[in-house]
């Protein structure tokens, strides 16, 4: 079967969907669920610590992709990807979205990608290609490029497969709250503790996907071997307790917050404790009424341009390459571009979307590692009751700050970009720009009201 005619196939499949929600459950969402291994069977390196510069040495726990797809009243489903993995780029997210588009009618703004940013998942090409201060052997590049190439297959497959699931539901959500997440740059600074759930039944009941976000970084494990951390860990436990339901795992504006223990070498004792603390909530949340969600998501995505500081001279680069540092691997890495007459970026192209379940939730999706100041300004300038804010979300090339961090410096404020490549901090007022390409998405009703 070529190309159109597998899109007029699965096209087919769920207007019939459509069709038959409409007649047999006016209140209902379509909904389809579904999930791939993306463990390798062979060695490669992971990513998210420098120091680690060996292959993989073994699973401690299974990783996996997983898709939840939702029909809307007009045009192709609406689909969310989760992954065990530290970060997708932007690269991988347009190719998905190409190839659903192609196969299934899914356009790019219909189309949200997350990680759960574990740091013991393996490396994907071009994402924090200086992590590790030397150059990457062949052989290794080799499997990493491997790795890339299935990875993107797999997430392919998976939001197929949740499309092709697609069948009458009822969407419901709520807020929790889980609090071993703590600040790494100030003890006592701010944190977002809530836990927002998303639950996903078919008409008699019967669980089919638990969909939650949380704030902290996937940095519990820092062992050698492959796991999920935390959330892979949180989303094993949930599917345990209820048998038939695949959990689904984002994580929110963390970038700066650490869990508040970190697991001794490669005992496990420390995610299974994080993780039976959100699957504890999870399962109080569902014992409690949650707020049902009766109007299909509308997605809209746009583009924000954020400048770097001002840029590096030559001189500069060359003085910074006279280290024996990360820093000055990434500077070598740099004049190397120079050298082959590259122009260094002076911005990047920054994607924010969001999901609107008309008047009733507001999720939305910001690229990168982004610091907790985000999502705690947005729920102080729009209803924090209707709110649900992703971070590492569609794209993954850098720390995102706010304008206080930006300030402050450190490793988050500007330090952490030596790692993923990106030629100097940014330029102040970037912090505004998102707020407003936020804002001006999501729609007047949930602007908060003053006090």
């Amino acid at each position: 079967m070529d190309h159109a005619a597998l899109r007029l196939f699965l096209l087919g499949i769920f207007l019939t969907i459509l069709s038959s929600v409409r007649s047999e459950e006016p209140n209902a969402i379509p909904a389809g669920v579904a999930v791939v291994d993306i463990t390798p069977d062979y060695p490669v390196r992971l990513s998210g610590f420098g120091f680690r510069r060996m292959e993989s040495e073994g699973i401690t726990q299974r990783i996996h992709a997983k898709a939840l797809a939702f029909g809307q009243d007009t045009g192709g489903p609406v689909v969310l990807i989760t992954a065990d993995i530290l970060c997708v780029p932007d690269a991988i997210t347009k190719e998905i979205a190409k190839r659903l588009k192609d196969k299934a009618g899914v356009q790019l703004e219909h189309l949200s990608i997350t990680s759960s940013h574990t740091h013991t998942a393996p490396m994907l090409r071009g994402t924090c290609p200086t992590l590790f201060g030397v150059p990457i052997p062949e052989d290794h590049q080799a499997h990493i490029d491997r790795y890339t190439e299935e990875f993107t297959n797999n997430l392919e497959k998976v939001a197929l497969a949740a499309v092709k699931d697609m069948r009458p539901a009822t969407v419901a959500w709520t807020r929790g709250r889980v609090t071993f997440a703590i600040n790494r740059r100030t003890p006592g600074g701010p944190v977002d503790h809530d836990l927002p759930m998303l639950a996903v039944k078919d008409p008699k009941g019967a669980l089919r996907a638990i969909y939650f976000s949380y704030a902290c970084h996937c940095v519990t494990m820092a062992s050698n071997k492959i796991s999920g951390d935390w959330a892979g860990k949180a989303q094993e436990m949930i599917e345990q307790r209820h048998p038939g339901c695949i959990a689904l795992a984002s994580v929110g504006c963390g970038a700066d917050s650490n869990p508040n223990r970190r697991a001794d070498g490669e005992a496990i004792d420390a995610i299974e404790d994080q993780g039976r603390q959100i699957a504890e909530e999870i399962d109080r949340l569902l014992a409690a009424p949650l707020t049902p969600l009766s109007i299909r998501p509308q997605t809209k995505y746009a583009r924000v341009d954020l400048p770097f500081d001002t840029p590096r001279s030559r001189q500069d680069w060359e003085t910074m390459a006279a280290k024996t540092d990360a820093s000055g691997h990434y500077a070598k890495v740099n004049l190397a571009k120079l050298d082959r007459s590259e122009t260094l970026p002076a911005s990047i192209n920054y994607p924010v979307q969001t999901w609107t379940f008309g008047n009733q939730l507001a999720m939305v999706f910001m690229p990168g590692e982004t610091v907790v100041d985000y999502s705690l300004r947005l729920k102080r300038e729009l209803d924090h009751t209707r709110l649900w804010v992703n971070g590492y979300s569609n794209d993954a090339r850098c720390y995102i700050p706010s304008e206080r961090i930006l300030r402050e410096g450190g490793y988050e404020g500007g330090g952490a970009m030596i790692y993923y490549d990106m030629p100097n901090r940014f330029a102040p007022g970037m912090e505004q720009k998102l707020i407003d390409a936020v804002r001006a998405q999501v729609p007047d009703a949930f602007v908060a009201k003053p006090q």
